[in-house]
């Protein structure tokens, strides 16, 4: 099937062409004709299937009949009204606006917070009909008095599960009060929990729903791998990894913005090209670390979840959970930056002992075991070698401290050799004699802050290649 005959105008083939695109996704094939039929659309559609084209084509089709070339804002009123849940994800979609309405005389505008709001304000006053907004911002304008919905025929809300995340309910619930009920309304989420349908049942008339894959799945390109490891070690394992692979491009993910920076650092520190991503930073810092990354210049992101959903690369071929999330759905979007469109991509998570549970509620939501691949000199210690070690790896440890019960910090934390054969009997296998590699040699003599750190082997060599199951 081609774009020409889902029915889109010639401007928009135009711009798709342009794009160098030639078969719609499935998605985009289900969506578009449903969307310009005018019928409400509840979609399901996993990150990196074409989604935000499947609503965008259709979406400035419908607006195409408003196209002029007047400067009078009162020309161009705001018609349509997308929410997205990160600064990232509304200027991806901003983006995609622009880029596929290049050939139609349409305005947009992207608001978010973390900038100042005046040059939001001046754009809204020369008029745009489409608003591509994150929902606290767009609330601090509608209290300025500077947007107005009367007009509005098409609201999107993208990424809905996200928003459930975030805590933006509420919000979203202040905003559809303010719009007119005479609207087409199009929902779009990852994941369906009771309250996206909740949140679905009052936001749409009638909906069609459109799901291209099963719910809480991931993309079949995605090839997925393990490697056991103790959390002390994990920094010098990652490390290791990066330099065997000098010409990959990789995200990693942790958990906190501490984290974050600690572990840039750490690897700008051992000659590897990477910077940091998280939400203490300046959105011109934020925007300004993507644009390099996305263009090349920055070979290794570092990121908390606030990229999760907003990162748009093409053919990014690695993602690393150097910390594994704490909800299974988010390892759905996190992995979801590789693999996109087609395109073969790797997932690796260094998983410690202590999060073994986390991995065990990823893979009862995705329905499969992920293979584990121990690299030799980095497993994890087993019982009888785990004295002498463990003030060692804990003094290297990048990342966040480890979690513990509440029991667990009421009374003094058990020693390793005590707690492996639990952490064992329930996966890792750490039965065998245990013989340090030369690499482990050199990281038990080697101060790791100071001196970079150096493999002896390549990985191909250690792990017989990274991408086989």
């Amino acid at each position: 099937m081609s774009f020409a005959e889902l029915g889109l105008i010639p401007e928009l083939l135009q711009a798709v062409a342009d794009a160098g695109y030639t078969e719609p996704t499935p998605i985009q094939q289900q969506a578009i004709p449903v969307i310009l039929s005018g019928l409400d659309v509840m979609g399901g559609a996993q990150t990196g299937t074409g989604k935000t084209a499947g609503f965008t084509l259709p979406l400035l089709q419908r607006l195409a009949r408003h196209a002029n070339t007047s400067a009078s804002p009162a020309r161009h009123p705001v018609r349509a009204l997308i929410l997205a849940p990160t600064r990232e994800l509304a200027m991806q979609v901003f983006e995609s606006v622009a880029g596929y309405g290049c050939h139609l005389n349409l305005r947009a505008v992207c608001i978010y917070g973390g900038v100042d709001m005046n040059a939001q304000i001046q754009e809204l006053r020369r008029g745009a009909e489409i608003v591509i907004a994150t929902p606290g911002r767009l609330l601090d304008h509608v209290q300025q008095k500077t947007v107005h919905f009367s007009q509005v025929e098409v609201l999107v809300l993208d990424e809905a599960d996200r928003m459930l995340d975030m805590g933006f309910i509420p919000d979203i619930r202040r905003i559809l009060e303010l719009l007119p009920t005479q609207r087409q309304s199009l929902l779009f989420s990852a994941t369906f929990s009771e309250e996206i349908r909740k949140l679905a049942d009052r936001m749409l008339k009638n909906p069609k729903l459109i799901e291209v894959a099963r719910r809480n799945t991931v993309s079949e390109t995605i090839t997925h791998i393990v490697h056991p490891v103790s959390a002390g070690m994990k920094r010098n394992l990652l490390a290791f990894l990066l330099r065997n692979q000098p010409d990959m491009q990789v995200l990693v993910f942790v958990d906190t913005k501490i984290g974050c920076s600690r572990l840039s650092h750490f690897l700008t520190r051992n000659d590897v090209s990477a910077d940091a991503i998280h939400g203490d930073k300046t959105q011109q810092q934020r925007t300004e670390t993507l644009d390099a990354f996305k263009e090349g210049r920055l070979r290794v992101l570092v990121a908390t979840d606030v990229a999760a959903r907003g990162l748009d690369i093409d053919d990014l071929p690695c993602v690393i959970n150097y910390e594994l999330p704490h909800t299974a759905e988010d390892y759905i979007h996190r992995i979801g930056r590789t693999g996109r469109a087609g395109n073969k991509g790797r997932a690796v998570s260094l998983v410690s002992p202590e999060e073994k549970h986390w991995l065990a509620e990823i893979q009862k939501l995705i329905k499969f075991d992920i293979p584990l691949e121990p690299v030799p000199g980095f497993e994890p210690e087993t019982p009888e070698h785990a004295h002498g070690h463990g003030r060692h790896h804990a003094e290297t440890h990048a990342g966040r401290p480890s979690t513990s019960s509440k029991a667990a910090k009421r009374t003094p934390r058990p020693s390793r050799a005590a707690a492996t054969p639990k952490i064992a009997a329930d996966g890792f296998d750490f039965s065998k004699p245990y013989e340090p590699s030369s690499a482990k040699a050199i990281l038990q003599t080697t101060p790791h802050d100071r001196t970079p750190f150096k493999p002896q082997r390549p990985l191909a060599a250690l792990l017989g290649g990274l991408g086989k199951k």
